[in-house]
């Protein structure tokens, strides 16, 4: 049976898309067919993998905004749906899901993801969607057995269960963790509070020659840029824009520390990436996804905790090796072939 996945827009460097070609690559290099769908165009397209072994799909050039083109949209996907054989359709989001799930051909079985925590759904509108629109799926899947736990309780989900984000790649080499450095990954948007970071940074006194060093763009730069001059690390604040994906490894091999200072998170894949590299974490506990990824956790919000854990790790070389090692070896469970056994499972288990 095929597997096909449909996000909002199929191509934007984000989590959601990560994932998706991650897992389509993965499950059609294990004998499925596979299809990725985008329903529109993203402004910056981003390539996940250079030689997809999947089919790309795009319904629209754009967003359909108005009644005329969401119809023409979706006749557009119903008829690409029926030239795909009946299987497993994988809704990425609570977008998708309340958009795609009726337009489904008979013999397509539905999956609904959720990214997010089950905090930060119960604080806008997902909750709502997911109460409404989960339901009647043949499986509903979160990035934790504790959000899972919560969505089954909360949104009264009869089909919750839990499957992770994946590791695209194992890494053999791990930090040494002796190049004095921190290391901040994310869109340089306001969700990510990397002011936060800045600021535990500066807190923490962690003397020079320790740098934080901040991979990614956003509309938030300038202003971080002018946060880290008040805070007084404006010096040791270094922004270095996007870091290509080839790239990321060496970063982690030359970081001692990852910060993660995110209003909400579900399971970050930099969290991932960082531990399976040995690099110890400091987060905010957000989410039970972050929580299974083993960092120091402190409460959320809290920049003075932060800040006092990430000095105790700067201080302390034999306890950022101890805490790696930890993090490397809990990492071991989100290997890309542990993650898709667990798919495989998922669809054996609708089948039955």
């Amino acid at each position: 049976m095929s597997v096909v996945f449909t996000c909002l827009d199929a191509d934007t460097l984000g989590g959601i898309q990560q994932v998706t070609h991650t897992l389509a690559q993965g499950l059609a290099e294990r004998g499925h067919e596979v299809h990725v769908i985008g329903l529109h165009r993203t402004g910056r397209p981003f390539r996940y993998v250079d030689e997809p072994r999947y089919h790309r799909h795009l319904i629209s050039p754009r967003p359909a905004d108005g009644p005329l083109a969401r119809r023409l949209a979706d006749r557009r996907l119903k008829g690409l749906l029926r030239e795909i054989p009946p299987g497993y359709a994988v809704l990425t989001s609570p977008s998708v899901v309340a958009r795609v799930s009726g337009l489904l051909p008979p013999g397509f079985r539905p999956i609904g993801q959720y990214h997010g925590s089950y905090g930060h759904a119960r604080g806008c509108w997902h909750l709502a969607s997911i109460r409404r629109h989960y339901p009647p799926l043949d499986q509903a899947l979160f990035l934790s057995d504790d959000d899972a736990r919560r969505f089954s309780e909360h949104a009264l989900l009869p089909n919750a269960g839990a499957l992770p984000n994946p590791l695209a790649r194992w890494p053999e080499e791990m930090s040494r963790l002796d190049t004095p450095r921190v290391l901040g990954v994310g869109r340089l948007e306001g969700v990510k509070r990397f002011d936060r970071l800045i600021s535990a940074f500066a807190k923490s006194q962690a003397p020079p020659p320790w740098e934080l060093h901040l991979i990614g763009d956003g509309g938030e730069l300038e202003r971080l840029r002018a946060h880290a001059e008040r805070e007084g690390v404006g010096d040791r604040v270094v922004f270095r824009g996007v870091v290509p994906a080839e790239r990321m490894p060496a970063e982690y091999l030359d970081a001692s520390i990852l910060g993660l200072t995110s209003e909400h998170e579900g399971l970050p894949i930099v969290l991932l990436e960082s531990a399976a590299h040995g690099v110890p974490a400091v987060a905010f506990d957000v989410s039970g996804g972050v929580r299974s990824a083993g960092p120091v956790l402190v409460p959320p919000g809290d920049v003075a905790a932060f800040a006092a854990q990430l000095g105790r790790l700067v201080a302390d070389e034999e306890e950022r090796r101890r805490l790696g090692a930890d993090a490397r070896a809990r990492a071991e469970a989100f290997r890309l072939d542990h993650v898709l056994d667990g798919w495989e499972r998922v669809f054996a288990h609708i089948e039955r």
